[in-house]
């Protein structure tokens, strides 16, 4: 058995859209469905679990009170409960998937709060390049994460995910507020358009260097990027990122975002099952996909299988009793 590696599950909206809702374009993106049908969240969790993620994340991504508040026209407290309930529904999954024999000789699972960019909520593109950040303090952004997190906190997660963050600024903004919730732990992963500089132009280095001096964080890597920009992002912050932090790194298929178009397709030229062993040979510890499990296969093509055989997809990355 491999201990080390702690499987992620994949990207949720992806399954909601092969679940046949519509997702693309809509303001609050999967978070909708939160309020709208929460068995169907219940559901993709689920399917996560039995196809082998050690974490499952919430559908929180772009749940907000003031998104709430504007695009369902919820008050205050209906919107934290909404926020709230996503916790609730990960952990129901959990706990259904535990009394399975699904479960034997797995990891408990636990349960990632995840949060977004600021840029989610102004809904045009701005979190994939981060320039909101030129024009908003560090406090202001910590004056916009702060309800979300002690949302996340309160409903009992297990950890925070600050994912797909940008920028450098963000990062420090979210790093800092996660110091008003003492006992709590957090992976930050970043968004990267090449492979030396975040989103919003900073070196990927610098982001992790500053970063990293947080003792809340467990992880700090990359997602929502290709995958062949992950390992020379990796080997760039290498001596950036301090010995008890893992990298953690969950990437596209190698699509990316056109604010008039939607995702671009251009898929990976290696699998990312080889892919993944490289990362964890070069220390990755959080591995997944932000792929869904219908459309892009069983495990989501990482080869992170929990298979009997400890490693039924041939990348070293199994959890099984053989």
């Amino acid at each position: 058995m491999n201990e080390d590696v702690k499987i992620l599950d994949g990207g949720l909206a992806t399954e909601l859209e092969a679940d046949g809702f519509q997702i693309q374009g809509d303001p609050l993106w999967s978070a909708r469905i939160l309020q709208s049908n929460p068995q169907a969240i219940i559901d993709v969790h689920s399917r996560y679990l039995c196809s082998g993620a050690d974490i499952i994340t919430t559908a929180t991504y772009q749940a907000t009170v003031e998104g709430f508040m504007k695009h369902l026209e919820l008050n205050v407290q209906q919107a934290v409960e909404v926020i709230q309930s996503g916790v609730t529904l990960a952990k129901k999954a959990v706990e259904k998937f535990s009394l399975s024999c699904k479960s034997k000789g797995r990891r408990p699972p636990q349960v990632a709060g995840s949060i977004g960019p600021y840029g989610v909520f102004l809904h045009d593109g701005s979190e994939y390049n981060g320039n909101y950040v030129d024009t908003i303090t560090l406090e202001e952004l910590k004056a916009w994460h702060r309800h979300q997190m002690q949302c996340l906190v309160t409903a009992g997660v297990d950890i925070i995910a600050m994912e797909t963050i940008p920028s450098q600024k963000e990062a420090e903004a979210l790093v800092g507020l996660l110091r008003e919730f003492p006992n709590t732990k957090a992976w930050l992963s970043f968004s990267c358009k090449d492979e030396r500089l975040t989103c919003h132009g900073e070196p990927f280095e610098e982001a992790v260097k500053l970063s990293a001096k947080s003792e809340q964080l467990v992880a700090i890597g990359i997602n929502c990027s290709s995958p062949e920009l992950i390992s020379p992002l990796l080997t760039s912050a290498e001596r950036s990122k301090h010995p008890s932090i893992d990298w953690i790194v969950y990437p596209n298929s190698g699509e990316s975002w056109d604010v008039n178009s939607g995702w671009q397709v251009c898929s990976s030229k290696r699998s990312l099952a080889s892919l993944a062993m490289e990362w964890k040979q070069m220390g990755a510890t959080w591995i997944g996909t932000g792929m869904g499990y219908k459309k892009h296969g069983h495990k989501h093509g990482t080869g992170l299988g929990h298979g009997k055989d400890g490693d039924k997809h041939g990348t070293g990355l199994g959890h099984g009793k053989g």
